[in-house]
C-alpha cells in the first residue's frame, strides 16, 4: 500500500468511526444508558469504566513518570521525551473526563463531588485528584502554546513557577493512580481471588509507572514514523532497561501476593478466568524477558513489539479487574453493546488525531523547540527568546 492509499485508508476509517460514534452518542443521551449499553443493576460497570477510565488513566501515566524523572530526579537526558509524554497525558485525562460523561447516569451532576464533599469515599479522592491533575497537566502543556504564540513574558512567568507545579502533579498522580486500585478493595467477596488483593493500590501504581514508560516508547516510535523524525534510540534503550526492571518488580509482587493468599489454587477451577489470567501474565512476562536481553534492546522492531505486548497485558489486567473478575459473583455475562464499543473506538481515534495535530502545529518535539521565536522589542526579552530557542 503506497502512502496516498494509506492516507485515504486511515482518513476514511477515522471518518467512519466518528460518524458511528456520533450516532451512538445520540442513542446514549436521547434514550439513556439502558438502551445504549448492556449494563444492568447486577453489572453496572462495563468497558466505559474498565477501558476508558481505568486503562485511560494508566496509559496517560507517562506525564507524571517522565516529569518526575527529569525535573525531580534531574535526569536531563530524558528531557527530549517529556513534552510528548505530557501532551499524551493531557489528552488522555481530557478523554477520560469525556468518557466519564457517557458512563454517568446523570452527567450534568459531574461537578457535585467538588462542592458536596464526602471525604470517606475513595471516589471523592479520585474525583478531586483527577480534576486537579488535569489542571496541572494543562499548566504543563501551556508553555508549548505560549512558545508557539511568541508570548515570551507569560512563558517566563510560568517557567519560574513550573517546578512546584510539576511536584504537585507527581503527588496528585501518585494518589489517584493508587486510589483507582483502592476502589476495588470494597469488593473482597465479589472480585475473583486472582485479581482481588489488599495490594491493589500498590499494584495499580507500579503498573502505571511501567505503562508510562511503555507509552513513551510507543509514542516515540510512532512520532518518528509519522513526522519523519529520528527515533531517540539511546533514550528508548535506557527506558526499555528500566521498564524490564519495573515489570519484574510488579510480577514478583503479584505472584508473592497470590501465593500468600492461596489464590493460585483457583487456577484449577473451571472457567475462563484462569485463561485470561494466563494471557495477562504472558503478555507482561514475555516483554520483560525480551527487554532483559541486550540483543533485543539493540533492535528497534523488537523493542516496539515488546512494548505493544506489555501495553496489551496492562489493558488485559485492568479489564480483568473491572470486568472479568466481577462476572462470576454478579451472575450475569457481560458483552459490550456496539454503542459502547463505538464510543470507546472513537475516544482512541480522536486521541490519535488530536495528538497528531498538536505535534504538527506546536513545538512538542525538540526539533521544533529550536525554531526561532518571534522578535520582541525589549532587549532582555530577546535574550530570553534566544534561550527558549536553545531549549534552556
Amino acid at each position: 500500500m503506497n502512502n496516498a492509499l494509506r492516507t485515504y485508508f486511515w482518513r476514511g476509517s477515522f471518518a467512519i468511526i466518528m460518524l458511528v460514534a456520533l450516532y451512538a452518542t445520540f442513542v446514549r443521551f436521547y434514550y439513556g444508558l439502558g438502551a445504549s449499553t448492556n449494563l444492568s443493576d447486577q453489572f453496572p460497570w462495563g468497558i466505559w469504566v474498565g477501558f476508558d477510565v481505568l486503562c485511560g488513566v494508566g496509559l496517560a501515566a507517562g506525564g507524571f513518570t517522565l516529569a518526575a524523572i527529569v525535573h525531580i530526579f534531574n535526569l536531563k537526558a530524558y528531557k527530549a521525551v517529556v513534552r510528548p509524554a505530557i501532551l499524551t497525558a493531557f489528552l488522555g485525562y481530557l478523554l477520560v473526563t469525556v468518557a466519564l460523561m457517557f458512563d454517568l447516569g446523570r452527567p450534568y451532576r459531574v461537578w457535585h463531588p467538588l462542592i458536596m464533599w464526602n471525604p470517606r469515599s475513595v471516589m471523592f479522592e479520585v474525583g478531586w485528584c483527577v480534576t486537579l491533575y488535569t489542571s496541572v497537566l494543562f499548566l504543563e502543556f501551556l508553555p508549548m502554546v505560549l512558545e508557539k504564540l511568541g508570548l515570551v513574558k507569560a512563558h517566563r512567568v510560568l517557567k519560574n513557577v513550573m517546578l512546584p507545579i510539576i511536584i504537585l502533579g507527581v503527588i496528585l498522580s501518585t494518589l489517584h493512580q493508587s486510589s483507582l486500585g483502592s476502589v476495588f478493595l470494597i469488593l473482597p467477596t465479589k472480585l475473583h481471588p486472582l485479581w482481588y488483593s489488599p495490594l491493589l493500590p500498590v499494584l495499580f501504581y507500579v503498573s502505571a509507572i511501567a505503562t508510562g514508560l511503555a507509552m513513551t516508547i510507543f509514542e516515540s516510535w510512532h512520532s518518528a514514523k509519522a513526522f519523519g523524525r529520528q527515533l531517540e534510540f539511546p533514550l528508548v534503550q535506557k527506558m526499555t532497561r528500566v521498564l524490564a526492571v519495573v515489570i519484574a518488580v510488579y510480577l514478583t509482587m503479584r505472584f508473592l501476593d497470590l501465593y500468600h493468599r492461596g489464590a493460585l489454587s483457583t487456577l484449577n477451577n473451571p472457567g475462563w478466568e484462569r485463561w485470561l489470567f494466563g494471557l495477562e501474565i504472558v503478555l507482561m512476562a514475555v516483554p520483560m524477558l525480551m527487554f532483559f536481553r541486550e540483543r533485543t534492546r539493540e533492535n528497534p522492531q523488537a523493542i516496539y513489539v515488546g512494548t505493544v505486548l506489555f501495553l496489551l497485558g496492562f489493558v488485559t489486567h485492568r479489564l480483568n479487574v473491572s470486568v472479568t473478575g466481577l462476572e462470576a459473583s454478579s451472575g450475569v455475562h457481560y458483552v459490550p453493546k456496539w454503542t459502547e464499543i463505538s464510543v470507546t473506538l472513537a475516544m482512541v481515534a480522536f486521541g490519535f488525531f488530536v495528538f497528531r495535530m498538536a505535534a504538527h502545529y506546536l513545538p512538542v518535539f525538540e526539533a521544533e523547540e529550536h525554531q526561532p521565536v518571534p522578535e520582541v522589542p525589549v532587549l532582555e526579552d530577546r535574550a530570553y527568546a534566544h534561550s527558549l530557542a536553545r531549549g534552556d
